[in-house]
């Protein structure tokens, strides 16, 4: 298989990504911490300044910078040119949601891992779906098999990236997504996952579920509407790690949208009334 050289390796000294890598493992080994979503740079620094501990990508809302859809969004090499940026954007250790591996076969995904692994990711994602339109689950040995190519990649580079094996049946529309979840995520667990992932739960009982049946794991769980359950209650529960998705990107597009829709729908800049004002963003940006 011919070897691609994708994006160059990250401008950052190799001490310096062990560090974050490090810092980033640390993270997971007690407590619970938020895994915000930044979409851009700007965004990222402007997280960062508010004291989170590490940041993760978002496969939409980078899509949606460059006006795409999700499932139909930029291909790999444009993915690992944005997660390289993310990297370098704070000193923060970045988490890549890395879809699918953007391949099928277990060596195609092993060769993106190894490009991922070179933009200086604490860690990265990999998906039990096929990342199309119709979000098809691989069968649970395909997946695993892919999952251990991932696993091999990441020794292969050394290590010290955490490897995130996501469940995607509750969003898949698969008829049992509980039981099937515990199942996968069980054998992704043997297969060389770091941390387990099921997006969609939003029932305690179901995030509990997922919670034990997944120790000595950390799990994540993705708050990314308005379920009611705050940082301490996901805590309590044992939730190691909370990411919001898209959420954040959501927020920042419904805010343009309804001042934009005000403008052309009613001659009206009244939007901009609750808007952060220009002194506080540049305030926001100054050390850059």
């Amino acid at each position: 298989m011919a070897m691609s050289k994708g994006p160059a390796r990250t401008a950052l000294a190799p001490a310096e990504v062990e560090r974050r890598r490090a810092a980033f493992r640390a993270l997971h080994a007690s407590g619970c911490f938020v895994i915000p979503n930044p979409w851009d740079v700007g965004s990222a620094r402007a997280l960062a300044s508010l004291g989170f501990k590490a940041l993760a990508t978002t496969s939409a809302g980078f899509a949606w910078t460059r006006g795409r859809r999700d499932h139909r969004g930029p291909g790999r090499e444009q993915v690992l040119a944005h997660i390289r940026e993310m990297v370098e954007a704070t000193s923060l250790p970045l988490n890549a949601d890395f879809r699918d591996g953007y391949a099928d076969r277990p060596e195609g995904v092993a060769e993106s891992v190894r490009l991922c692994v070179a933009t200086g990711v604490a860690g990265l994602s990999i998906e039990d779906d096929s990342g199309n339109p119709d979000r098809r689950l691989y069968d649970l040995p395909q997946a695993v098999e892919r999952l251990k190519a991932a696993r091999a990649a990441i020794d292969a580079a050394g290590g010290g990236v955490l490897l995130t094996a996501r469940s995607e049946c509750f969003l898949t529309g698969h008829p049992d997504p509980l039981a099937e979840s515990l199942r996968r995520l069980s054998a992704y667990a043997e297969a060389g996952a770091d941390v387990l992932y099921a997006p969609g739960p939003k029932r305690r009982e179901e995030i509990a579920a997922i919670v034990k049946a997944a120790a000595p794991k950390p799990v994540n769980v993705i708050v990314s509407t308005a379920v009611g359950l705050s940082v301490r209650d996901l805590a309590e529960m044992g939730v190691r790690r909370i990411s919001v998705g898209s959420a954040l990107a959501r927020t920042a597009w419904t805010g343009f949208l309804h001042a934009a829709s005000l403008i052309a729908g009613e001659g009206s800049f009244e939007a901009f009334g609750s808007a952060v004002s220009f002194a506080d963003m540049e305030k926001l940006f100054e050390g850059d």
